[in-house]
């Protein structure tokens, strides 16, 4: 499947903050949303936690080679990677997210109830699901990859793994 995401630039101006055990960088905009997602989750009883915020270029790279190092194939990494510079992690909008009893970063996800909250209400804070089923970037589903629109310039059509 051939597909062109959008290009991201590497955003400078991030916040770093703790969250749970691990320290994460994030737009500001973003961190304040999140920060009040999670706190109207829990309010419900519902908890997620960040896996993965902002990612460099240089990252985006490494995560990539130490794919291809593992034998994977350039069409099987790109299904669920961006190439360098063209991920949604760059920009410090997007967060990768879980909860207690899924694996991370696995399609499980969207069975947890905590995905069911997201998809009601994660709207309400400014973010949206970045690959749904089948969407036109041919980028595999990923429910826990969620972005914070706020002022970045996006197409309506989702970004990056």
């Amino acid at each position: 499947m051939s597909f062109i995401l959008p290009e991201h630039i590497e955003e400078k101006n991030l916040v770093e903050f703790i969250d749970g055990d691990a320290t994460f960088k994030l737009h500001h905009s973003a961190m304040s949303a999140w920060k009040r997602m999670k706190e109207a989750a829990r309010a419900e009883g519902i908890h997620f936690y960040i896996v993965s915020a902002f990612r460099s270029i240089a990252r985006q790279l490494e995560i990539i080679e130490g794919k291809r190092k593992k034998g994977l194939s350039d069409e099987e990494i790109f299904r669920v990677s961006a190439l360098p510079g063209f991920s949604e992690h760059h920009t410090g909008r997007a967060l990768d997210l879980n909860t207690s009893g899924f694996p991370a970063l696995e399609e499980e996800f969207e069975a947890s109830r905590a995905f069911q909250w997201l998809i009601q209400n994660a709207g309400q804070f400014g973010f949206e699901l970045s690959y749904p089923r089948e969407n036109k970037y041919g980028i595999s589903y990923e429910p826990w990859h969620w972005f914070h629109k706020g002022n970045a310039q996006r197409d309506d059509g989702g970004g990056d793994a």
